[in-house]
């Protein structure tokens, strides 16, 4: 089965970091967040697009794991998948690395909805639908859905 695996490169900036210089835990969150909008971008269905057609995608649920502390200047990849789709969900897995030698960080996924500019549940966007369905994680958009 084809994978949809995006990678995005950060460095940990000191205003990151607590007192004992270790990452404070709600940044990976901000970094799961870069990683995902690069991986939309990535592949042709950005944030950006999807909010000019009306279509948002917040958070409904988020979780993270953590492994090992990122520290101050460190250079970290965060590695995204999309890993499952529905009309109305989509179901994102993280896995932050220390760059210089692979160690994992932490593990973490999110979930979000797709809402109109009413905020009420709506269908996702034909492009995403169309990626899971070759992805083998939904079914393409049905042409009379309009």
């Amino acid at each position: 089965m084809k994978q949809l695996d995006g990678v995005a490169t950060l460095r940990v900036r000191y205003p990151e970091t607590d007192q004992m210089g270790v990452v404070h835990h709600s940044h990976y969150l901000n970094w799961f967040e870069v990683g995902r909008t690069e991986l939309m971008r990535e592949a042709g269905c950005s944030y950006a697009g999807m909010e000019s057609e009306g279509i948002w995608m917040p958070v409904i649920e988020a979780s993270c794991r953590y492994a090992s502390p990122a520290r101050y200047d460190e250079v970290i990849r965060v590695r995204t998948r999309l890993t499952e789709v529905t009309r109305v969900t989509a179901r994102f897995e993280y896995r932050v690395e220390r760059e210089s030698d692979g160690k994992l960080l932490a593990t973490g996924s999110t979930r979000h909805a797709s809402i109109d500019r009413a905020g009420v549940p709506c269908r996702m966007p034909p492009r995403l639908l169309e990626l899971a369905a070759d992805l083998g994680l939904g079914s393409a958009p049905d042409p009379k859905d309009g």
